[in-house]
């Protein structure tokens, strides 16, 4: 590969190697571009915003973020944080307070279309203020959105404009969230329906932003995804990732369990009943997920025995973490959360343990059902 060869959108070193970093285009595209002097030189992620108004999620080092992140709180502008209402944990920014200065949050809690019908909206909008409050975070606006259904994405303009008052609009958010989802839902409803931005052209295109005109000459400025380690979703394979990210609305299963039971959650996590009289347990997870219940006290060498084999995912010869073990016994009905995966409702006065691969949160929260 041409070490000068750089896609004029972006700025970033043409790459075929690996499609989620800066720069990727095909190798036929490359060679194409080699053998026109005359050919334009953009990367697969600048070429479908120029011709098809759609954003693609690119990951940045972060270092490049921590400099986008720096950026924010120099600038006077309301900043969008896109979180994934499955894996708030996984999906927040570590520190964002301290990054946005004194300038406004949205809290955005995406993917609300999989949630069953008896969740809660306002329990759960109310719960995703409370969990950002505890990270210090003071949103001036708490909303669920589905950007794969195009759901509530009117009333989030409605809530942008409200609060902007003129200023430039920051989309952040870290990776696997479906923030690029959300904002090509933006364009769509701006481009054809509102008519706020220009239809095909995007200047300011560059590595770390992607700026939308708006019609008082502001911007609304998509940023990349920054990586966040305590996800599930980079534990496991490509393959099995909609496992961890459902499509469908969930069918929640309900186990009447005895003291001394065990269910695997496919071989990514674990749910122990340790003490408490018979109860029944409600798990919200995608529905091809695979449930095993077995007892407690064979548990582990059931895990060493089966993992990767009946309880898959992960997939044989994957690069599994350990599975970490979290003992609560909450005073009130509550959801036991394995981020990025889903939950357990557990009633209250009961001891149980959660586990999760090292590094992924199992936390408690007041039931949502």
């Amino acid at each position: 590969m041409t070490e000068e060869l750089r896609c004029i959108g972006c700025g970033a070193l043409l790459q075929t190697e690996d499609p989620q970093k800066a720069g990727y285009l095909p190798a036929s595209s490359l060679a194409k571009i080699q053998a026109d002097p005359d050919a334009e030189v953009y990367c697969q992620r600048c070429f479908r915003l120029r011709h098809y108004n759609e954003v693609q999620d690119v990951e940045l080092t972060d270092d490049d973020f921590l400099n986008l992140l720096n950026a924010l709180g120099q600038s006077d502008a309301l900043i969008v944080n896109v979180v994934d209402i499955f894996d708030f944990n996984g999906s927040v920014i570590p520190g964002l307070h301290r990054f946005v200065g004194d300038n406004p949050v949205i809290l955005v809690g995406n993917k609300a279309d999989v949630l069953p019908k008896s969740v809660n909206p306002r329990k759960l909008t109310n719960w995703l203020t409370q969990a950002a409050h505890a990270q210090g975070l003071r949103p001036v606006a708490t909303m669920l959105t589905s950007a794969k259904k195009g759901k509530m994405i009117d009333e989030l303009l409605d809530t942008i404009e409200k609060y902007r008052e003129g200023r430039d609009v920051y989309v952040v958010g870290v990776t696997n969230t479906g923030k690029s989802t959300l904002i090509n839902q933006i364009i769509k409803r701006l481009t054809g329906v509102q008519e706020l931005i220009t239809t095909s052209r995007f200047p300011g295109t560059t590595l770390d932003r992607i700026e939308i005109p708006l019609s008082d000459g502001k911007a609304l400025i998509d940023t990349p995804g920054i990586i966040h380690r305590g996800q599930m979703a980079h534990y496991i394979d490509t393959k099995d990732l909609n496992l961890v990210a459902p499509t469908k609305p969930i069918r929640p299963a309900v186990y009447q369990l005895n003291p001394g039971q065990t269910i695997f959650l496919a071989g990514l996590a674990r749910f122990d009943f340790l003490r408490g009289k018979r109860s029944g347990f409600t798990i919200y997870v995608d529905n091809q997920l695979l449930l095993h219940r077995t007892k407690l006290e064979n548990a582990d060498a059931f895990y060493e025995k089966h993992k990767a084999g009946l309880l898959q995912p992960p997939r044989p010869n994957a690069d599994f973490p350990e599975l970490v073990r979290f003992e609560f016994t909450p005073k009130q009905k509550s959801d036991l959360v394995f981020a990025g995966l889903g939950w357990i409702v557990v009633p209250a006065g009961v001891t149980v343990a959660g586990w999760a691969p090292k590094g992924v949160d199992v936390l408690i929260r007041k039931a949502l059902v």
